[in-house]
C-alpha cells in the first residue's frame, strides 16, 4: 500500500486536536485518510496511519467511530478503520490489520527482538530437568512425544531440536503483529505478544512473550485476569476467568479457565483445565481436569478425566521431584485417588485410592486399580464391560472443538486397535502364566506390585479373549465389505493384505495410533537431516490417513495365527467360523454393558430422590428426571447395537455363500 506525507493542513487539524509528534515528517498516511477522528496522540518513530470510516456498534447500543484517540504511538503501522482509545503508557512496534478494536490497554509493545515464545525450552515431565521441550506455532502431539521419550537417541532429539530453533529464529523480529478483527479492551500489560485475527482479549493482566494463533475460522478468547508468560495459544483457544500460564504451548480447542493453574506443560488437542493446576505435564489430547484439588504434575496423559482431590508425587524426600509417570491413553482417576510416581498406569485403566507400591499395568489394558487396606489389587480386563468406558469412547469424537480446517493433531479414536489388543494379548498371556506358575487354586496371584484375586484373572482371560475375536471380526467383516463373492478364491484374494506394513508391534504417539516400524522409518530420515518440520507433520498425517490399510495387514496376521495356516488356504467354514465367533463376542460383551448401565437405575441409585413421599413417589420422581431405563437413550442403543451387528454378520455370511 502506498503511503504519503500528512499536508500541513493535515497537521494543523491534529495540532488544534491535541496531537504532537517529535517529527511530523517520520508520519505517513494513506490515501484518503481524514486526520478528524485522530485527538491527543503523540507520534514517534515511523509511523503509517490507514483510513478512519467504520463506525463500531457496541453491547448496548453504543457507537464507536474508528480513529486514534489518547495514547502515544512509537513505530507503529495501523490499518484501516482501526479504532485504539486510551491505551495509558504507550504503543511500540506494532502493526496492526485493519478493523481492529483496541480499548483501555496499560501497555502495548515489542521490547528488542522477539520469537513470540517459539524456541522457549518447556521442562515437561520431569522437573528436574532433561526433556525440555521447544515449543513452537505448529508443535504436534506426536512429534512432541517423540522429543519427550525418544531421549535415549540424542541425534535424533538434536536434529528436531536444530529445526524447531530455525523455525523460531525465522519468526524473531523487533515488530509484533496484531491481527485484522481483533478486539482488545480492559487489558494491561501486553509485551512481545503476537495476535492473530479475530482475536478477543477481554481484561487479561500480563502476557508476555507468547503467539495467539487466532484465525477466522477458530478465534482464540483470552479473558479477564488471565496472566501468560512465555506461551503459545494454538487456534480455538479459551483461557479465561485468571488463569495463570506460564512456559506452556496450548493446543487447538483447549480451554482453561476458572482461576486454573498451568506451568511448564504442554496441551494438545480439546484438553480441559479448571480449578486445579498442573505442573511440569504432558497432556495429549482430551485430557480434563475440571476440580479445584486436582493436581497433576510430571506425568504424561490423555484421553484422561481426572477425578475431584486427584493427585500425583514426583519426589520422595530424597534427591528432588525428579519421578514421573504415565497414564496410557483412556485413564481415569476417581476422587481422591492418588499416585506415587514412577509408576504406569495401563491404557483406559481406572484408579480408586492411593498407590504407593510403583505399579507397572501397561499390559493390562482395561483393568481397575483399587486400593484394598494400602495394598493395590488389579482386576484386569474389567473396564471393557463397563458403560462408562463405551460413553467415553462415543463421547470423543462429538466434543472436538477444533474449527481450524489445518489440524495440528491426528488423533484415533478408536476403541479397539492394534495398539490395545496386543496388549491385551499380553495380558491374557501374562494371567495364564501366573495361574500355571502359582496353581490354579491360588486365591491371589502377584504381578508388577498389585494383587490379582483368582477370579478377577479367570474372567479377565475370558474379557481379553472377547475383545479379541470383537477386533479380528469387526476387521474381517470391514475387509469383506458389502460385495458378493463367487468362490473361496475371490474370498482369499480379498483378504490378502496389499502391503507388510503393519506387523509387529504398535505405538501411541499421544493420539496418532501407527506401526512401530513407519514411526522408525521417519526417525531414521530425520537423524540424516532429510526431512524438514512440514515434512514430518506431511509423515505422521500419511500415517494417520492410512491407519486401516495397516490395521488389516496387523489383523490378517493374527486371523492367520488363530486359522493356523496362511491366508491362501483359508476356507469357507474358517471364515464363517470367525463370524459366529465375532457375533457371540459382540453380544456377549454388550449384553454385560446392559447389565452395567442397569445399575444406575437400581434402588440404590433411587436415594435421594422423592424425599417426601413413599416409595412411588419416589419411583416417579426418579423417572421424571432420569427417565426409564429401558428408554434412556444410550441402553437403546445398546440393544439395537446388538440387533444391527447379529443382521451384519447374517448378512455377509449370506454373501459368501
Amino acid at each position: 500500500m502506498a503511503y504519503r506525507n500528512l499536508t500541513e493542513k493535515e497537521i494543523a487539524t491534529l495540532v488544534v486536536y491535541g496531537c504532537t509528534a517529535d517529527d511530523w515528517k517520520d508520519v505517513t498516511v494513506s490515501e484518503g485518510f481524514k486526520p478528524d477522528f485522530v485527538s491527543n496522540v503523540h507520534f514517534s518513530g515511523q509511523v503509517t496511519l490507514g483510513v478512519f470510516e467504520r463506525i463500531y456498534e457496541l453491547p448496548g447500543g453504543v457507537k464507536r467511530h474508528s480513529g486514534i484517540n489518547d495514547c502515544c504511538l512509537h513505530n507503529c503501522h495501523i490499518g484501516d478503520n482501526v479504532f485504539i482509545d486510551k491505551v495509558h503508557n504507550y504503543m511500540a512496534n506494532y502493526t496492526v490489520g485493519h478493523d481492529t478494536y483496541i480499548e483501555n490497554v496499560d501497555m502495548l509493545l515489542v521490547d528488542g527482538p522477539s520469537t513470540f515464545g517459539n524456541g522457549v525450552r518447556v521442562p515437561v515431565m520431569n522437573e528436574g530437568g532433561g526433556r525440555e521441550i521447544p515449543i513452537f506455532d505448529r508443535l504436534s502431539a506426536p512429534l512432541a512425544y517423540i522429543l519427550t521419550l525418544y531421549r535415549h537417541r540424542p541425534e535424533l532429539i538434536h536434529h528436531l531440536q536444530k529445526l524447531i530453533d530455525e523455525y523460531a529464529a525465522r519468526q524473531q523480529s523487533s515488530m509484533g503483529s496484531i491481527g485484522s478483527h481483533v478486539q482488545i479492551v480492559n487489558c494491561g500489560t501486553i509485551r512481545n505478544v503476537r495476535v492473530g485475527d479475530y482475536a478477543t482479549l477481554r481484561g487479561a493482566s500480563i502476557l508476555e512473550n507468547g503467539s495467539i494463533n487466532s484465525n477466522v475460522e477458530a478465534p482464540v478468547e483470552v479473558g479477564s485476569g488471565v496472566k501468560c508468560n512465555d506461551f503459545i495459544l494454538s487456534s480455538g483457544v479459551s483461557v479465561t476467568d485468571s488463569t495463570l500460564v506460564s512456559k506452556c504451548f496450548i493446543g487447538q480447542g483447549c480451554v482453561l479457565g476458572k482461576h486454573y493453574s498451568a506451568l511448564d506443560s504442554l496441551f494438545f488437542s480439546n484438553c480441559q483445565g479448571m480449578h486445579g493446576e498442573a505442573t511440569a505435564i504432558f497432556a495429549g489430547p482430551y485430557t480434563v481436569s475440571h476440580h479445584k484439588s486436582s493436581l497433576l504434575i510430571a506425568g504424561m496423559f490423555s484421553f484422561l478425566n481426572a477425578g475431584s482431590g486427584s493427585n500425583q508425587s514426583n519426589h520422595m524426600y530424597k534427591l528432588g521431584p525428579i519421578h514421573q509417570g504415565v497414564a496410557e491413553r483412556g485413564a481415569k482417576t476417581t476422587s481422591n485417588s492418588y499416585l506415587l510416581w514412577p509408576a504406569k498406569i495401563g491404557t483406559f485403566t481406572l484408579v480408586m485410592g492411593r498407590h504407593t507400591k510403583h505399579s507397572d499395568t501397561s499390559d493390562m489394558p482395561f483393568s481397575y486399580l483399587i486400593e484394598n487396606a494400602t495394598e493395590s489389587y488389579l482386576v484386569p480386563a474389567v473396564n471393557l464391560r463397563s458403560v462408562g468406558t463405551i460413553r467415553d469412547a462415543q463421547k470423543w469424537p462429538k466434543r472436538d472443538a477444533r474449527k481450524d480446517s489445518c489440524k495440528l493433531d491426528p488423533i484415533n479414536f478408536n476403541l479397539l486397535s492394534p495398539y490395545t489388543i496386543q496388549k491385551m494379548i499380553k495380558g491374557r498371556d501374562i494371567l495364564k502364566e501366573l495361574q500355571a506358575i502359582s496353581g490354579e487354586t491360588t486365591e491371589e496371584y502377584t504381578y508388577q506390585n498389585c494383587r490379582i484375586k483368582r477370579s478377577a484373572l479367570l474372567k479377565g482371560i475370558d474379557l481379553y479373549n472377547i475383545a479379541l475375536y470383537k477386533f479380528l471380526g469387526n476387521s474381517l467383516i470391514s475387509r469383506l465389505g458389502e460385495r458378493e463373492y463367487h468362490g473361496v478364491e475371490e474370498v482369499r484374494a480379498r483378504l490378502q493384505p496389499g502391503m507388510e506394513t503393519g506387523l509387529g508391534e504398535w505405538i501411541d504417539l499421544s493420539g496418532l495410533i501407527a506401526p512401530q516400524s513407519e514411526v522408525e522409518k521417519l526417525l531414521n530420515d530425520i537423524e540424516k537431516g532429510t526431512v524438514t518440520l512440514p515434512d514430518i507433520q506431511r509423515r505422521l498425517e500419511d500415517m494417520h490417513a492410512r491407519y486401516y490399510d495397516y490395521e488389516w495387514t496387523w489383523a490378517a496376521d493374527q486371523l492367520e495365527r488363530y486359522w493356523g495356516k496362511p491366508m491362501a488356504e483359508v476356507t469357507y467354514d474358517d471364515v464363517v467360523g470367525m463370524i459366529n465367533l465375532w457375533r457371540e463376542s459382540v453380544v456377549k460383551l454388550d449384553r454385560l454393558i446392559y447389565e452395567d448401565a442397569k445399575k444406575e437405575f437400581n434402588l440404590n441409585s433411587r436415594t435421594g430422590f422423592g424425599v417426601d413421599g413413599d416409595e412411588e413417589r419416589k419411583h416417579l420422581d426418579f423417572e421424571s428426571v432420569r427417565g426409564s431405563f429401558e428408554s434412556n437413550p444410550f441402553v437403546m442403543e445398546v440393544l439395537n447395537h446388538i440387533d444391527k451387528k447379529t443382521k451384519l454378520g447374517n448378512d455377509t455370511i449370506a454373501r459368501l455363500k
